[in-house]
């Protein structure tokens, strides 16, 4: 997102193989590798369908997948639902659409009537839904503050990175999570960690750390682990990186140098802070990228893109398995000027994204018909939805497996 708005990883085919050697019959969490999206392979739950030569005997194997008890609760639409974060105009809005199609999360916006976060309702609201929410915002500090009429803010990430050391900004984003915790705001849609060195009041600008990588690393890491702190998820942003771009996505197709030139800048602070992401997501920007998306396929919506992320291969990076977002896909024209809402999602999803983040609730309802007809005709299994689900449910809390 940008100025307008805005694990368990215990290989579960290894394991499997080795109850079967043991003869010992496995109750609980366990993972499997399998496909998110073509050629692309990530840790997932047994409950995966695969066609790779040795999904018959990891399906013999008598391991239970980790959250089937609470998939086999839900219905499809339930699934699907809970893949979708949606903005919200204030608590009448959200508590409309949270009861009406159980989505998985909603997102405070700058046009958010911000009484939702001080009258409790948006943790109240959380609390009483079959499955908590996830409650969203952009607060990166610096000109991306969207809470700063509450008192929330920050100096921007370049002036952090130039004024503080890491572990004062430890500090600082704790204190930050601390707050926005107070208010029921479970996810931060940062830090970003783009390299780049536009001047301060571009797209990116001082949004960024540093044009240094590895100082990205470090500061972005620093800003991540004190949101942590507070309980409250970190999403590090743009993969694959945006610092670079040719301009802003909110106002149109952004190109970004090739794939070759992003492996020792732009990428360097996703496969280093990946290594060990802890509770982190990562939210894929609507960018294209030579040598990886194609020429008019934005990183958001690109398989190539989503299953780089996802296993680390093609820039040297580690497998993911955390929950990956889009960027806002309504309020960006580099997608919502090419697709409706109700395509852009289904892309989103069937590219290899856990949640389609855009600005407002009145096409929720359509977005999952179109989801639907994805798994009706066959172009979205069961058995993907279900890996996010998982993914999306241990990041909640729900599951710890």
């Amino acid at each position: 997102m940008g100025t307008s708005r805005e694990g368990f990883r215990v290989r579960g085919a290894l394991a499997a193989a080795m109850v079967a050697i043991v003869g010992v019959a496995a109750v609980g969490c366990a993972s499997s590798e399998s496909s998110d999206t073509a050629g692309t392979t990530t840790t997932s739950a047994l409950r995966s369908e695969t066609t790779s030569p040795s999904s018959s005997s990891v399906a013999a194997t008598p391991v239970a997948a980790c959250g089937d008890e609470q998939l086999d609760k839900m219905t499809l639409r339930q699934k699907l639902a809970q893949m979708l974060v949606v903005g919200v105009t204030g608590a009448a809005d959200a508590q409309s659409i949270v009861a009406s199609e159980q989505i998985g999360g909603i997102f405070v916006g700058s046009w958010t009537d911000k009484s939702i976060l001080t009258s409790g309702a948006a943790a109240r609201i959380s609390r009483n839904s079959p499955i908590p929410l996830m409650v969203t915002v952009d607060q990166e500090g610096g000109r991306v503050s969207r809470l700063s009429e509450l008192g929330i803010d920050s100096p921007s990430p370049r002036v952090l990175a130039q004024t503080k050391t890491p572990e004062q900004v430890r500090g600082v984003a704790a204190s930050i999570g601390r707050q926005l915790r107070d208010l029921g705001i479970t996810v931060d849609f940062a830090p970003s960690i783009d390299v780049s060195d536009e001047s301060d009041d571009e797209v990116i600008g001082d949004r960024s750390f540093s044009n240094d990588p590895q100082v990205v690393t470090e500061y972005g890491g620093a800003f991540a682990a004190g949101l942590s702190d507070a309980g409250v998820t970190p999403v590090y942003k743009h993969f694959p990186g945006h610092g670079h771009g040719s301009g802003d996505s909110h106002l149109g197709v952004v190109v970004t140098p090739p794939l070759s030139s992003l492996q020792n800048s732009d990428l360097v602070p996703f496969r280093n802070l990946l290594q060990n992401p802890g509770d982190a997501a990562a939210m894929v920007g609507h960018l294209i990228v030579p040598g990886l998306t194609g020429p008019e396929t934005p990183a958001s919506i690109s398989p190539r893109a989503i299953g780089m992320l996802r296993a680390g291969r093609g820039y040297n990076g580690p497998p993911f398995d955390g929950v990956v977002f889009t960027d806002d896909l309504s309020g960006m024209a580099a997608i919502s000027a090419r697709y409706p809402i109700e395509k852009a999602v289904p892309m989103a999803i069937r590219a290899g994204a856990d949640v389609a983040l855009w600005l407002a609730t009145d096409r929720v309802p359509s977005v999952l018909d179109a989801l639907e007809t994805e798994v009706a005709q066959h172009r979205l299994s069961v058995d993907r939805v279900d890996r996010s689900v998982v993914r999306i449910l241990r990041s909640k809390g729900v599951l710890h497996c």
